[in-house]
């Protein structure tokens, strides 16, 4: 079973991919203003940081960034089903709890939890 950093990595470089065609479309403006972001994810099984930056790159590292955005506290089995399947409907019951740290963490929460399956 992956781990927390591994199941980010693999959404990672997807995101990474959306976030950089955003960025040169239409509403490049918009998401730049939301850029960089640091979302930290806490599980039982270990917590890791992905970091989008001002170009659209996205790292994942192993634990918590200092200064995150936004801190995502979830089950692991939660987690990796929303992850893989980003399905709110696919997703296990249990406790979410998001913790916004600055205002661009919270719209950008907002904005993608749906496509998040969470």
């Amino acid at each position: 079973m992956p781990g927390v950093e591994e199941l980010l990595r693999t959404v990672g470089a997807e995101a990474e991919r959306q976030v950089r065609s955003q960025l040169s479309g239409f509403f490049g403006g918009f998401v730049r203003e939301y850029l960089p972001q640091v979302w930290v994810f806490r599980t039982e099984e270990g917590s890791a940081s992905l970091s989008v930056a001002a170009d659209g790159k996205v790292t994942v590292t192993a634990g918590e960034a200092a200064t995150p955005d936004v801190t995502i506290e979830i089950g692991y089995a939660r987690l990796r089903a929303a992850l893989t399947t980003r399905s709110r409907a696919a997703v296990p019951p249990g406790p979410l709890t998001v913790t916004p740290h600055s205002t661009k963490g919270r719209v950008a929460f907002d904005y993608l939890r749906g496509r998040l399956g969470l």
